[in-house]
């Protein structure tokens, strides 16, 4: 029997479109690779763009309707959706990740992000439940396609890839995920809360793997982690660095404040 490469398995869960189908082949993947079961080869190219679903339905950044801030059950379905198309595109970022850069970056670095990409697809899991408690679903409300385009920037720049999505995009999960947090409980959402917990512990290792992969790669080229971050940053990334930042949990990843002290926005 012809064993599976690993470039094969990513590309085929990356053209996956529906999204429960979607998230058990990325743990499909995560879990044959782990055990040994696909060939560290890499014969089959990425796609320009993973599979979608019909629904949601995409829309530009700037078109998006404004989320409702408050405890209302709108705001809160509005909330939990938002939280789940983040998840479902980050389960494409990180098989993308694996199997663009995979042969570049070496073993390590593809089981690492194999398995990010399962864990996205457990916080998918999570978050369709509770919005299902809710009695919505995904697709229900509009999404865009930010973070993929982000991805999309960094294709041909595994450093690139790797300075904008975990050390920019991710990190930023970390500095907003307490405020939600604090708002769920003071609303009695105490099974939201420990969704939002479990997610931000995750997204501490995950932007951890990001950095640690990052600062090994700017070894390898002689380059000083801060700077090349940073130029990479101004070069790809199309938004602003804004605080408040959660120091302890960047930090905790491996992501100091020299990394973004100099280029963030001031307060």
């Amino acid at each position: 029997m012809t064993r599976r490469t690993v470039a094969a398995a990513i590309r085929a869960a990356l053209l996956t479109a529906e999204p429960r189908a979607k998230l058990m082949a990325a743990r499909a993947v995560a879990r044959d690779w782990r055990l040994g079961r696909l060939d560290f080869v890499f014969d089959a190219e990425m796609p320009d763009r993973p599979a979608r679903p019909a629904l949601p339905e995409l829309l530009p950044p700037n078109c998006m309707p404004k989320r409702r801030r408050g405890g209302s059950e709108r705001g809160r379905i509005a909330l939990w959706h938002a939280l789940a198309h983040i998840e479902f595109s980050a389960i494409d970022l990180a098989l993308d990740a694996a199997g663009r850069f995979g042969a570049e970056l070496g073993e390590t670095f593809t089981g690492d992000f194999l398995s990010v990409a399962a864990d996205e697809a457990l916080h998918f899991a999570l978050l369709d439940r509770r919005l299902r408690a809710l009695g919505s679903f995904y697709g229900a409300l509009p999404a865009h396609d930010g973070l993929w385009d982000a991805a999309h920037e960094t294709r041909h720049d595994a450093a690139a890839r790797l300075a904008v999505v975990p050390m920019v995009l991710e990190a930023r999960a970390l500095d907003v995920s307490p405020a939600t947090i604090e708002r769920l409980q003071a609303m009695g959402d105490v099974t939201g809360a420990r969704i939002l917990e479990r997610i931000l512990d995750d997204e501490i290792r995950h932007v951890a793997f990001g950095t640690k992969h990052f600062i090994a790669s700017c070894r390898r080229s002689g380059e000083s982690p801060e700077n090349h971050w940073k130029t990479l940053v101004q070069r790809h990334f199309r938004g602003a660095l804004k605080p408040p930042f959660n120091d302890s949990a960047r930090l905790a990843a491996g992501l100091s404040r020299s990394f973004y002290a100099g280029i963030a926005l001031v307060t």
